[in-house]
């Protein structure tokens, strides 16, 4: 039995090229794993996959795609990820005493001494199996009594064990938190024993734990958007070939249209040419004519006058002489009556104007090609809905009436927390699992303002008791503590960890933590600054963002109550009635306005940007380091991703 689970156990640990134990691993796309010089020498059996760029399974055949295949062949394993996990399965297993060298259950101790039992529980500390009884004897051995037993199932999966570079001999245990290094205890001896703080890598679980969930959930989140992203930018790539298509196909047709104009012109040119030189060869035709009319009648006269001349009879030279005198024969110019009113063309001549035509064509308008490109420093990316959560839950005694949200990670879980304030609670909403969970907190009367106190601890403001309490999120609701105040505050921001400001009628109140007001911001230059401050936020200059509804403006106040700026446009960019404000990560600021349903961008300094999106019944904006915004509404939380 014990030589079937260690061969079990070695064929998960095998390269399938050259039958080994791994060196090296490597995993593919198609999640084999193989040696990485197996996975050369393999390529270069195959001219097919030098040729194609990519590295072929020895199994499946399935082909992975090399990431920079400019490099040599020899250096395109390099490039695959290493399977980290058959590794450390290797490094543990391969560690001198971790596991025995036969995957046996046995008692090790009773085997020394030619015996066998079963084993019961396993020792990592002293790398042995041992039976019910070398467990009592292990427990009562002064060198052993410390040690913890674990299950059989479980030795694999034992403690692994550094030594130290230095210091061969010895197990790295500890880590400096002055010197941000691990060490083992002769290290901290010689080398750390001025430093403050120097903690064994055992007590740092939990924080470490709890860093690296979150460390996973930023990844998580960027993830998301990045692929998100690419696969936008995909659908943009699949659609640029039709696009460009398209535009082809317009520029063509507005060429087209110009060309067929220019042939409109040239036609009209040619019939206007063709009419004046058909005129004109008309009227040289009738001018020939008339000349050869002419020409005969002189002919005529000349045949009459010289017989009279050469004619004997005195007569007839008088009968011509007479026909000449009395203006019987008359030399002159014969006119057509058909032309004599028009003016006749000298001549006919084309004088192209190329300077002008030139000119035109250098001037003409086809269209333009207008390219568009996103400011990445001013505007914020394009939103893109990701989920809606609803607001209703179980046990609500009416229709819900969201007000404020803010967002919280907690061990790496997400959680979307809002006030309600007709059902008179505090609700958070998270997954846990792949299972949709929420909780709920109900409160003496309606809260409205929440802001975060510390990573997992809210604050919110209930404003008829006069109460501000302090909630923790386990991702579930739990009531920590209340104070009473002197006064109704809606709107909480946290300014320190020892100070918040809190928003009441026509008042900005800078508070402590047990509600003592330490000083109160209300008017500036002799004018009430914000009559209705019922929401507001923190900028990274530390400084208050201040939504009123009242003046219809943002105005941004230091906790001294000094006014560095006010946002109070007029015309069409107005506030009707602005509501929930919220900062981004580049410091940009984001309003809700409740009347338009629309949310403004403004720059850190208060200038408009744009106004983003529109969503019915907004009522509060949350934007966390991630790129992920939160838009309340009455009755639902919408969150969208900006890409």
């Amino acid at each position: 039995m014990a030589t079937s689970q260690n061969e079990k156990v070695m064929e998960f640990l095998t390269c399938g090229i050259c039958q080994e134990l791994y060196t090296d691993p490597c995993t593919l796309r198609c999640d084999h794993t193989f040696c990485r010089k197996c996975v050369t020498a393999y390529i270069q059996t195959r001219p097919d996959a030098v040729q194609s760029k990519t590295i072929p399974c020895a199994f499946c055949r399935q082909d992975t795609k090399v990431p920079h295949p400019s490099r040599p062949v020899e250096e395109w394993a390099g490039q695959i990820k290493p399977n980290i996990i058959i590794q450390g399965l290797i490094d543990t297993l391969g560690t001198e005493g971790d596991v025995p060298e036969t995957s046996s259950t046995c008692c090790t101790i009773c085997q020394q001494l030619g015996e066998t039992t079963q084993g019961a529980l396993w020792c990592p500390e002293c790398k042995v199996v041992l039976c019910d009884r070398c467990v009592k004897t292990h427990r009562v051995s002064p060198t052993s009594q410390n040690h913890n037993l674990c299950d059989l199932s479980s030795r694999s999966k034992g403690r692994r064990r550094v030594k130290c570079t230095e210091h061969k001999s010895n197990n790295v245990e500890f880590h400096c938190k002055d010197c941000q290094k691990a060490a083992c205890q002769t290290c901290c001896i010689i080398k750390h024993r001025a430093c403050k703080t120097v903690v064994t890598i055992e007590s740092m679980k939990p924080e470490m734990e709890t860093v690296l969930l979150e460390k996973r959930f930023g990844m998580g989140k960027r993830l998301k958007v990045r692929s998100k992203k690419v696969e936008m930018k995909n659908e943009k790539l699949q659609n640029s070939s039709r696009i460009t298509e398209l535009t082809v196909q317009n520029i063509k047709s507005i060429c087209q249209t110009a060309i067929n104009k220019i042939k409109e012109k040239e036609t009209q040119f040619l019939d206007e040419l063709n009419h004046i030189t058909q005129t004109y060869a008309g009227q040289l035709r009738s001018g020939v004519k008339l000349e050869e009319i002419e020409m005969q009648m002189y002919r005529q006269h000349c045949e009459f006058i010289d017989q009279a001349l050469v004619s004997d009879c005195e007569m007839d030279l008088y009968d011509a002489y007479q026909a000449w005198e009395s203006g019987a024969v008359e030399l002159g110019d014969v006119r057509d009556t058909d032309t004599a009113d028009t003016r006749r063309i000298d001549d006919v001549r084309f004088t192209p104007d190329t300077d002008n035509v030139q000119h035109i064509l250098d001037d003409l308008q086809l269209g333009k090609i207008k390219v568009t490109y996103q400011d990445e420093g001013t505007c914020l990316p394009s939103p893109v809905p990701v989920d809606v959560i609803d607001g209703r839950m179980v046990g609500d005694e009416v229709e819900p009436a969201l007000c404020d949200v803010t967002v919280v990670v907690v061990d790496g879980i997400q959680t979307v927390v809002v006030t309600d304030v007709y059902n008179k609670c505090v609700k958070s909403f998270y997954t846990r699992n792949n299972l949709t969970c929420h909780s709920k907190l109900p409160l003496d009367d309606s809260p409205w303002g929440v802001t975060q106190l510390k990573e997992n601890q809210l604050m919110v403001a209930v404003p008829d008791p006069c109460q501000i309490v302090t909630v923790e999120v386990t991702p579930d609701l739990v009531l920590l503590s209340t104070i009473t105040t002197r006064k109704r505050y809606f709107s909480l921001a946290v300014l320190s960890p020892s100070s918040l400001a809190a928003g009441t009628t026509a008042c900005v109140d800078i508070l402590d933590m047990a509600g003592h007001v330490l000083r109160s911001v209300t008017t500036h230059n002799k004018e009430t600054l914000f009559p209705f401050p019922w929401y507001m936020c923190v900028n990274n200059q530390g400084n208050i963002l201040v939504s009123d509804w009242g003046k219809k403006s943002v105005t941004c106040v230091t906790s001294e109550g000094d006014v560095v700026w006010r946002y109070a446009p007029t015309g069409d960019k107005a506030l009707s009635y602005p509501y929930g404000i919220s900062t981004t990560g580049t410091g940009g600021i984001l309003i809700a306005d409740r009347i338009t349903n629309k949310w403004t961008q403004l720059t850190e300094t208060g200038e408009y940007v744009r106004d983003v999106l529109i969503s019915k019944d907004i009522c509060d904006i949350s934007c966390d380091e991630y790129g992920f915004l939160f838009l309340c509404t009455n009755t639902e939380v919408k969150e969208y991703m900006l890409v």
